[in-house]
């Protein structure tokens, strides 16, 4: 299996566990904190999916999350808006992995239903441009 088909796949079942996450109702603090760190490893997955998308189908070699995110734009995976967004997801990752506060959590609880329609968009872009 190729790297970008063991990526693909790998996001796709991240994406699925997301959303089983954001779908609960009166969520407690421990499936809060779940679903941030189900985000944390859906992003993982998805820009590295984005590295090998690219390293393969436009030559390019690119290191860091956020290099991955402007690269997408260039090759026209991402809108602007978008692409901001995902910068933004970068921001909200780095925010959770490093400290916890929970505030900070459950202002990044909200916003985890609009980075995963990110997340599905940027990953069924890619999906299209392989077929």
């Amino acid at each position: 299996m190729d790297r970008v088909t063991l990526a693909f796949d790998r996001v796709s079942q991240a994406l699925v566990t997301l959303q089983q996450a954001l779908e609960l109702t009166e969520i407690s603090d421990l499936e809060r904190d779940g679903a941030i760190q189900r985000f944390e490893y859906t992003f993982e997955a998805m820009w590295k999916a984005g590295r090998h998308f690219l390293r393969e189908y436009h030559g390019l070699d690119v290191a860091s999350p956020k290099e991955v995110i402007r690269s997408c734009r260039e090759v026209g995976l991402l809108t602007l808006e978008e692409t901001e967004h995902a910068l933004a997801m970068v921001n909200d990752r780095n925010l959770t992995s490093h400290t916890y506060d929970q505030h900070v959590a459950q202002d990044m609880f909200q916003r985890l239903g609009d980075h995963a329609i990110l997340m599905d968009t940027w990953f069924e872009r890619m999906k299209d441009k392989l077929k």
